[in-house]
């Protein structure tokens, strides 16, 4: 099974010089913890309601700051191309719950999520996920916080 098979297609993005007020009232609007951050037709990065919390608001930063000084900029991403179970064992290693989805121009043409994984129904692949992503380590572990 590809990625392409379980994705979801549409994707609402953000740009980097918008507050991040306007990209949380987005995020509460789609009920997502997270929107692409894109200039032009290239993706530049991801902001997730995490990335408002630690980066942002725990930093000291008001609601007018904008959404490229907290976005994640090393973006980790899949091609619609690739083997699911591939990108599965890559969101575990990553500790990701979710991969913007690249066409081979590195377009943004979707999202796979825990949640497009789960709904397949086999449950080998979930837990291949969720096994990971539990394990602490991730981008906002302890030894980021400590500055």
């Amino acid at each position: 099974m590809k990625v392409s098979d379980v994705m979801t297609r549409t994707v609402k993005t953000t740009t980097p010089d918008v507050t991040i007020r306007e990209a949380a009232r987005l995020m509460a609007d789609l009920d997502a913890g997270i929107l692409p951050v894109a200039q032009g037709d290239r993706l530049v990065g991801m902001i997730t309601d995490r990335d408002i919390t630690v980066r942002a608001v725990a930093q000291g930063k008001g609601p007018d700051t904008r959404v490229e000084e907290a976005m994640t900029r090393d973006v980790k991403y899949c091609y619609e191309d690739e083997q699911l179970d591939h990108v599965v064992k890559n969101m575990a290693r990553l500790k990701v719950q979710r991969l913007p989805v690249m066409d081979r121009n590195k377009r943004l043409v979707g999202i796979v999520s825990l949640g497009d994984i789960a709904i397949q129904g086999d449950s080998s692949l979930t837990d291949t996920a969720v096994t990971g992503i539990k394990e602490p380590g991730g981008p906002h572990d302890q030894s980021e916080q400590k500055h």
